[in-house]
């Protein structure tokens, strides 16, 4: 546990939405559309890279449990999921943490391309 981190730190007035012997989901604070969760593992380590590959199944077995719980209260039309890695590719919370972002039909103009938009020249081939 980082005395510093926001995941190691929660407020113990968080909704877990999900949880695990390895990790836990909760709503983002910041979401991107309605239902954004972000799953995260209890041990503190800040790069996916270096989490074990039971811990990595473990958590893709919550992603999974959480898409389930978003998509009957939620109902999308899609989602796309994610993990920053390392500050050049956007991380600004060093605990490792996947992204489950529900996406809704007219949500944005054109979403071809999906992921490819964090580099937006790149989006639209």
């Amino acid at each position: 546990m980082e005395t510093n981190c926001p995941f190691c730190n929660a407020p113990t007035t968080r909704e877990i939405i999900a949880k695990s012997e390895v990790g836990i989901a909760f709503y983002d604070g910041f979401p991107v559309s309605p239902g954004h969760m972000l799953i995260t593992p209890y041990r503190h380590v800040s790069s996916y890279f270096d989490l074990s590959t039971e811990e990595q199944n473990a958590l893709w077995a919550l992603v999974n449990q959480c898409k389930d719980i978003v998509q009957a209260a939620y109902k999308p039309d899609g989602f796309n999921i994610g993990v920053n890695v390392n500050e050049s590719a956007g991380q600004s919370i060093f605990h490792v943490h996947i992204h489950l972002i529900p996406r809704y039909s007219g949500d944005v103009p054109n979403p071809r391309g999906g992921v490819r938009g964090v580099i937006p020249s790149k989006q639209n081939y």
